[in-house]
């Protein structure tokens, strides 16, 4: 984006481009089309390179997670404050009773790691919802054991109620942020992650002595490693409190992000405002 010269610059970061920086070959690899398998090593070095440049324009960078922001600082050399997105806690209710199967909210894209979930369940003989659809359907499905039920598609009332009656959501992938494991505590549902990413700043592990844990993570990605950190939750179901989770996940809530994100833009702007570029400006053009 390019701004007049009046304007303060800030770009909040959900992240650089992740296909052409981090992960270029989940999007490109083996299983991508001959098109774009041929075609992106032609195009991604000036692609990263137009990335570079144009981020010179941002003023401040604020990212979503601490994991961005470390992205941020490696791709562009850049800092960037971390406001955390915010979940619709007023959406989900507090749930103390559970069914017995684990739950996965996902697109089905590659990256997510789906069939690690799939895997896990086989192997454990463990119910499995998932709920989302996507290019791996296909082959999800041709893997998947008797105990994974495909839901696809579901309204937020439904994935309310999923997130509500599940002993656990699986979350497999490495994501920026991740929203669900956050809507899953909000009903007072831990969360089993592999333990990159973002679930970093959300999750807080039951290995770690805290009193009130909020999920675990494994740290391999492979079936295995998952089945192992499934173990281990089954084995310690009782120190997670539904109660203690929704607090947890209450810190995360919109009214509190509307805050964080004003309080930001308005020290940025008093900074902007008092620097030579604002000084020259009058009244109108700030307004601008």
């Amino acid at each position: 984006v390019r701004v007049p010269r009046a304007a303060l610059h800030v770009c909040y970061c959900f992240t650089p481009m992740r296909y052409i920086w981090d992960l270029y070959d989940e999007y490109f690899g083996a299983r991508a089309g001959w098109v774009p398998r041929h075609l992106m090593p032609l195009v991604a070095p000036a692609l990263r390179r137009w990335d570079v440049t144009t981020s010179q324009r941002v003023h401040h960078f604020v990212a979503i997670s601490s994991h961005v922001a470390e992205r941020v600082a490696r791709c562009y050399g850049r800092p960037a404050e971390v406001v955390y997105p915010p979940v619709d806690l007023s959406r989900f209710s507090l749930s103390e009773e559970s069914d017995d199967y684990y739950l996965v909210v996902s697109a089905l894209a590659p990256y997510k790691r789906v069939d690690l979930a799939v895997e896990a369940a086989n192997l454990l003989r463990r119910r499995l919802l998932i709920v989302g659809n996507g290019q791996e359907e296909r082959r999800l499905r041709a893997m998947a054991g008797p105990t994974v039920e495909f839901l696809g598609w579901q309204g937020d009332e439904e994935v309310a109620e999923l997130y509500a009656r599940c002993r656990a959501l699986l979350f497999p992938g490495i994501e920026d942020f991740g929203i669900t494991p956050l809507e899953a505590m909000a009903t007072g549902k831990p969360v089993i992650a592999f333990g990159r990413g973002g679930v970093r700043d959300t999750v807080v592990p039951v290995d770690h002595g805290v009193e009130s844990p909020t999920g675990l993570f494994f740290f391999e990605q492979t079936p295995e490693a998952l089945v192992d950190a499934i173990r281990r939750f089954e084995a310690n179901a009782h120190r997670f409190d539904p109660k203690a989770l929704r607090v947890h996940a209450s810190a995360f809530d919109r009214p509190l992000f509307k805050e964080r994100i004003a309080a930001c833009l308005a020290r940025y702007w008093e900074k902007f405002a008092a620097s030579d570029r604002g000084s020259s400006l009058d009244r109108a053009d700030r307004a601008c």
